[in-house]
C-alpha cells in the first residue's frame, strides 16, 4: 500500500510538468510561428508513431495544400503510410479568432480542435478515435509546433489516454517555395 501510494503522489506532481504555454517565455522567441503563413500553400510533412516504449509503429509521409479564405485556413493533408495502411486524407478547416487563438474542424476530429500561439510555439488540442489492434480507442491529441525557420517546423504529438501519454508522433515539416 506504501509504494501505491507513493507511486500515485508521484504521478500527480509529475502530472504538473507538462509542458504550457503559461509561464514560458516563447512569446519573445524568434523566428515566430504564423500558422496561417506558414501553411499558405504546399508543405510536406514526415513523421513517426512510436509507443510509449518507444517502439516504432508506424512511419509516413503528408502532403498538404493550404489556402486562406479570410480569417479560415483549410489544409487538405494526403497521409502515405509506411506498414500497409496505404493513403489516407484530412481536411482542417481552422478559423482565426484573434489574439493568438484558433479552433478547427476536421471529419475525423471528435468535436472541435483548440490551439493557442505564442512566439514561435503552437499549441493544439483534439480529440480522435483510432483504431488500435482491431478496436477504436478515443485519445486526446496534444500537438506542439515549433519553428526552426520560416520555412520548417517541428510538431511532436502526445496521445493520451486517461491523462497518461500512450504514444508520441515527430513530424518534421518544410513548406514548399512559392513561384
Amino acid at each position: 500500500m506504501k509504494n501505491l501510494c507513493g507511486w500515485c503522489l508521484c504521478v500527480l506532481m509529475l502530472s504538473g510538468c507538462a509542458t504550457r504555454l503559461d509561464g514560458l517565455n516563447y512569446q519573445a522567441t524568434e523566428p515566430r510561428f504564423d500558422l496561417f503563413a506558414f501553411f499558405d500553400g504546399s508543405v510536406t510533412a514526415w513523421g513517426l508513431v512510436q509507443g510509449r516504449d518507444g517502439e516504432l509503429i508506424q512511419r509516413f509521409q503528408v502532403e498538404i495544400e493550404g489556402r486562406i479564405e479570410g480569417d479560415v485556413l483549410t489544409l487538405d493533408e494526403q497521409f502515405t503510410y509506411g506498414f500497409g495502411e496505404g493513403v489516407t486524407d484530412r481536411v482542417w478547416t481552422i478559423e482565426r479568432l484573434g489574439e493568438g487563438r484558433y479552433q478547427g474542424q476536421a471529419g475525423d476530429v471528435n468535436g472541435v480542435a483548440d490551439g493557442q500561439s505564442h512566439g514561435n510555439a503552437f499549441h493544439w488540442t483534439y480529440r480522435m478515435t483510432i483504431p488500435v489492434k482491431g478496436q477504436s480507442l478515443e485519445v486526446r491529441f496534444e500537438d506542439w509546433f515549433w519553428a526552426l525557420d520560416k520555412n520548417r517546423i517541428m510538431n511532436r504529438s502526445y496521445l493520451q489516454k486517461f491523462g497518461f501519454d500512450v504514444a508520441e508522433v515527430t513530424i518534421f515539416m518544410e513548406r514548399h517555395p512559392t513561384q
